[in-house]
């Protein structure tokens, strides 16, 4: 043990934050990079770099997957998946690929925190802790369906919390299979938006946001009581 951070507890503390305030600077910076000089890539762009992959493309996908997640929205990536393998194939890779990314996340996350998960957090978000922790897999699955709050968020947030890795896998895998397979049936219909598929996925895309903002609402209406 680390004699030192025995000793000051308060300094191994601040040490973790600043290594999370390093990474996040980090990512945002390569984020910066890429979005400033146009070389964030395109879903269309995405598939045709992925077409060059053959039958690799399989067997690379959730690896690469997870690895580009780390800057990529993922929305992105399902696009390319549903353009490259179809809404059949492509649907189960990019769920495997988001349940494996939030779990790199976390894992990153908890790493980073080095022993401090479950005291980094600031008190004006304990209540969103508790709640993660003690309702597991249903607070991730919740989360998932909420508008406008992103994966990666929720990944690294876990990630300074209680929350085991199991919760996250299995609230990942049923609350984001809906939007997984939007994303993916969407982003397979980009050449004709008015094709069945298409219309399934923005029905369902709208249907998700309408319910994640009476689930918040319910949340925030909870806690006022």
């Amino acid at each position: 043990m680390d004699s030192r951070g025995a000793a000051d507890p308060g300094a191994s503390r601040r040490v973790a934050i600043a290594r999370l305030a390093a990474y996040a600077a980090l990512v945002g910076a390569v984020f910066g990079a890429l979005f400033f000089t146009g070389s964030l890539p395109s879903a269309d762009e995405a598939r045709d770099w992925g077409e060059g992959l053959d039958g690799w493309a399989y067997v690379a996908f959730v690896p690469l997957f997870v690895a580009v997640n780390f800057v990529i929205a993922w929305p992105i990536l399902a696009g390319a998946a549903g353009l490259l393998f179809g809404t059949v194939v492509g649907t189960p890779l990019v769920l495997a690929g988001v349940v494996a990314a939030s779990l790199a996340q976390m894992c990153v996350a908890r790493r980073l925190a080095s022993g401090h998960h479950g005291s980094l957090l600031p008190k004006r978000t304990r209540a969103v802790e508790e709640f993660l922790t003690e309702h597991g897999a249903v607070a991730v699955m919740q989360s998932r369906i909420v508008p406008l709050l992103p994966f990666g968020l929720v990944n690294f947030s876990a990630g300074l919390t209680r929350l085991p890795y199991r919760d996250l896998a299995f609230g990942t895998l049923v609350g984001a299979l809906p939007k997984v397979f939007a994303y993916v049936a969407l982003g397979g219909s980009l050449s004709d938006l008015g094709s069945p598929e298409a219309i399934v996925a923005i029905c369902l895309l709208v249907a998700l946001a309408l319910a994640g903002g009476l689930l918040v609402r319910h949340r925030v209406a909870l806690g006022r009581a």
